[in-house]
């Protein structure tokens, strides 16, 4: 699953001692950086939008 979120190999399933159902979870509950890069592009176009009309 690490890899569909872009995150490097073993950043959550290398951890010692970390069950598989703590992984998935850990991994299920994460931010993908992507989603979160587009949207701070997006809040920020907005917000030099707004600047800009004012």
């Amino acid at each position: 699953m690490e890899w569909m979120q872009g995150l490097d190999a073993s950043h959550v399933t290398g951890v010692p001692g970390l069950s598989r159902a703590a992984q998935l979870k850990a991994l299920g509950n994460g931010v993908v950086p992507q989603q979160a890069e587009a949207a701070i592009r997006h809040l920020l176009a907005r917000a030099q939008g707004a600047r800009a009309a004012a």
